[in-house]
Formats: structure tokens, sequence, C-alpha cells
């Protein structure tokens, strides 16, 4: 056995949480209610591709060595709701996929433009198995929100989404198989989140959720020091135009102060990635990336901003 591997074997054992009776009662087959949809199964309420949106889920975060965790949240973007990432920092307290987890739970985004329902748990605790399911149980206090049909299932798979990023790129969990999550909720399946969804079955990511363009750097807030500026993203249209701005910011002014296109790589192994460098002086900025709609029925389809400093 390798080193990698042995290691890998070894931080799943120290994840392995005893989690009371859980995946036994996960045979239970509750009767279907009217208004309530299953976990693994979202509804017709989550709607279809837009123009230039391809029905993909975000490609698993590979491994890093960093202590930052990947966390996602829910933002608006034209007439539609998406999730999109964010890196934050954490403690060293508990393993990563909890950490994540909670801070998805019990904090607010960087990003103004991103929201979650969730609230923070009084439990939450997660383990892996070794068919590459992660399994969460968390207390109910978590779903005290009231949320409409579709954005429950969002929340639900923002919670997938976020699970399964904080396994990979800690290492824990195997990319090259599909990883699920079984939520509990107090140690039971069939519990139905916000009166919406029930609970219990293994679920994996759903095409369509995540956000059809999305920044990755620089994140909201962040200062560059020098003024050589490096953004970079995703688009889920490989090999698509995508249109960018940047504003300069004077309290509550923004002025347009430099624009262009680029094209998201169509690359199998960088797909739908672009990255943009750019010299600027001292000032805050927003940075505003978009899809060209092909019908040119929109200016900004699908668009994501992030403001940041050059100091």
């Amino acid at each position: 056995m390798n080193k990698t591997a042995a290691g890998r074997r070894t931080r799943r054992g120290l994840l392995h949480l005893v989690l009371p009776a859980a995946l036994a009662l996960s045979g239970c087959v509750a009767t279907p209610q009217p208004g309530i949809t299953n976990s693994d199964t979202p509804s017709h309420t989550v709607p279809g591709p837009a123009a230039g949106v391809a029905t993909t889920s975000a490609p698993l975060e590979s491994t890093q060595a960093s202590n930052k965790a990947p966390v996602y949240w829910i933002g608006r973007s034209n007439n539609n709701v998406f999730l999109y990432r964010e890196f934050r920092d954490v403690s060293e307290e508990d393993n990563p996929i909890t950490r994540a987890l909670r801070v998805m739970m019990s904090q607010k985004p960087l990003d103004p433009d991103f929201f979650t329902p969730w609230q923070n748990p009084r439990l939450l605790a997660t383990s892996i198995s070794g068919k590459n399911v992660i399994t969460v149980d968390v207390s109910a206090d978590a779903f005290n929100s009231n949320v409409d049909a579709d954005m429950a299932e969002r929340a639900i798979q923002q919670l997938v989404y976020t699970a399964t990023a904080a396994g990979a790129s800690a290492g824990l969990t195997d990319t090259g198989q599909q990883i699920q999550v079984v939520i509990l909720v107090d140690g039971h399946t069939d519990y139905v989140a916000f009166n919406r969804v029930r609970l219990g079955s293994p679920t994996s990511r759903s095409a369509g959720m995540v956000a059809p363009v999305w920044i990755i750097d620089p994140q909201e807030g962040t200062e560059v020091s020098d003024g050589a500026v490096k953004i970079s993203g995703r688009s889920t249209v490989p090999g698509g135009k995508l249109r960018w701005e940047i504003l300069r910011v004077d309290g509550a002014s923004k002025t347009p102060y430099l624009d262009g296109n680029i094209t998201a790589s169509a690359d199998a192994s960088k797909s739908g990635l672009f990255n943009l460098a750019l010299n600027l002086g001292p000032g805050e900025y927003e940075v505003r990336v978009s899809q060209v709609d092909p019908a040119s029925k929109v200016q900004d389809l699908n668009v994501d901003t992030r403001g940041f400093t050059v100091r």
C-alpha cells in the first residue's frame, strides 16, 4: 500500500463517527404525501436550462493542501436561483466535512449577493462509509426557516454540494466514484426538511443547480497589493463566449472602467474555465462576468460579480 492510500484510509478512520441506528433505518419507506418530494428525486419545480445554460453539476473539487473549506451558498442570477461556492477559513475543530457544513449553517456568505436558509444547529456530525457515502446527522433546529418548495430543494442540494466538496478537497472520498449524501435528523430518516423535502435516501449532486457563470477569484472583499489582478472562473458552457467588465467603485457610485470578451475553455481537462489578467491602479473595483446571449435578447445573461480592492 502506498503512503497516499494509507493516509487517506487513516483519515477516513478518524472521520468515522458512530451514528445511532442511522443507516439501519434507511430501508423504511414512507407513504408519499402531497407537496412533499424526496431528496434524491427533485421535483419538476427545479427549472430546466435557460438559454446558454448547460445542465451540469460543478466538477468535483480536487484535493488541496489548505485549511480553507469549500462552502456553497444560494444566489440569484437574472430570474433564477443557483448555487455558488466560496472558500472559507475554518478552525481545526471537527473533521473537514463537519467544518464546512457548520460554516454553511452558522455564518454569512462573504458575498452579499448570496444567502442561506440554514440555521445554526445544536448538533452536527458526519461520517463516511467505504461505499463513498457521506452521512450527515443534524438536529432539527437547522431547518427553522420558512421557505417554498423550490428553495427547500436548493437548500438540500446546497448541503450535498458542500459535503461532497469538503470530502473531495480533503482527500477523504474516492473522486473516481459517485459520492452520495444521506441526511439524518436527530439520528433518524424520513424527516421532512423545511416541511417540503423528505430526507434519508442517498442523494447526489443534481444537475443544473450550480451557477452558469461563477467567479472563483478574486473572492468578495479580496485586497490586491501590487495592482496585478488575476480573475478566474467557470462557465457551464465549455467554449462559450463571456463578457467581462470592470467597474470603479466610489461609495454607492459604480463607473464603467474596462470591458471585453473572453472564451471559456473547451478543453476537457479545463472545461468551462476562464482566466483574465489586468493591471489596475489603487482603488475599489467590481468585476462582472456574464454569458453572451446567443439570441442577443439579454445583455448580461447569468451575471456574477465580485468586489475587491487594489492597494
